[in-house]
């Protein structure tokens, strides 16, 4: 099985080329996803969040407010690293659960935010990153309906793009529309898979 970590900076399109992977035949796993799902279960992961942000977190029915508590985090690189702490254990321990039941040859992809910035690329065979640069990713994120404030916050957490495609092996560039995209996408995959057969 190769293991692919897939990241990007907010707005560069991740989520677009990981489902394009999916159609060619990949299993991806979305971490931000698999996160909310942590929260949704009120399992282990939920409770460690309570303990440690209080009740404030939690919208009028009990469950975990991510705006808000993006919000407490986003101002505060401490409190960042422990919710990270937290939720990256329980991500990593459920992927390994999940890696469990795939085909030997299959191709994982795992898309997530920080894997450069948290060093965690390095647990994956392969690491794709999709480029846009600032303006392209403020425009898409805004779009999409975050707030000026909320983007500029969570790219300052973020290594810029530029930087990023350094550690890449496979870069796919996400400025120019999506036929450009899907091609670059296309190449990457046929690559990928003549490392598993």
């Amino acid at each position: 099985m190769l293991k692919v970590g897939l990241t990007g900076n907010i707005g560069s399109g991740k989520s677009t080329v990981a489902s394009m992977f999916k159609e060619l035949g990949a299993y991806v796993f979305d971490a931000d996803l698999i996160i909310k799902s942590f929260y949704e279960e009120k399992g282990e992961v939920y409770r460690k969040v309570l303990e440690t942000f209080g009740k404030e977190v939690l919208d009028l029915i009990g469950n975990i407010d991510r705006k808000k508590l993006a919000n407490i985090v986003f101002s505060d690189r401490e409190k960042l690293k422990v919710l990270e702490d937290i939720t990256h254990t329980a991500l990593y321990k459920r992927l390994d659960e999940e890696f469990k039941n795939l085909p030997q040859n299959a191709i994982a992809i795992v898309e997530a935010s920080l894997l450069v910035e948290k060093g965690t690329y390095k647990n994956y065979d392969r690491l794709i990153v999709v480029y846009a640069p600032y303006q392209v990713c403020k425009e898409r994120a805004l779009k999409s309906g975050f707030s000026e404030e909320d983007f500029e916050r969570r790219w300052k957490h973020q290594m810029p793009p530029e930087e990023k495609v350094k550690y890449a092996h496979f870069v796919i560039d996400n400025s120019d529309g999506l036929e450009y995209t899907k091609r670059q996408v296309i190449k990457v995959y046929e690559e990928l898979l003549s490392l598993v057969h």
